[in-house]
């Protein structure tokens, strides 16, 4: 093996752990951070593209941003290709589409293509109402 793919593999095993979004690329991984998510009572925001999809992939770093800025909601990525059970179970129908779902999994919001100013919109939106939700008083 050449030191240029030990490199490689070492660049990119930091990015990942640098990522807060979690890529999902099965039912059974799908079904694991579902269930995370609502023991946690974390609220889940889903990015469903496909590498062939320039739109969706444009949308990647977008998405990454959110994460940053949301770091109390789990921020997953699901390409259509490797995990096509999970997108017919969500009615995926096009890329990319966004889907926020409350902690016990109930979609509150599916917003379809690639537009950040309203994704970004919504999702503050959604995350206010969800956290004034949880206040207890």
């Amino acid at each position: 093996m050449s030191l240029w793919w030990v490199m490689e593999g070492q660049k990119q095993q930091q990015q990942y752990s640098k990522s807060r979004v979690v890529k999902v690329n099965s039912k059974e991984s799908w079904d694991m951070f579902i269930t995370q998510a609502k023991n946690q009572g974390c609220p889940v925001f889903v990015h469903f593209g496909a590498s062939w999809c320039v739109p969706s992939l444009a949308m990647n770093a977008f998405f990454e941003e959110l994460a940053m800025t949301y770091q109390d909601i789990l921020f997953i990525l699901v390409d259509v290709d490797e995990a096509k059970e999970v997108a017919s179970k969500m009615e995926v129908k096009a890329m990319p589409t966004f889907v926020l779902m409350r902690d016990d999994g109930t979609v509150m919001d599916k917003v379809v293509g690639a537009n950040p100013e309203e994704i970004k919109k919504r999702v503050d939106g959604f995350v206010q109402s969800f956290r004034s939700s949880k206040i207890i008083v």
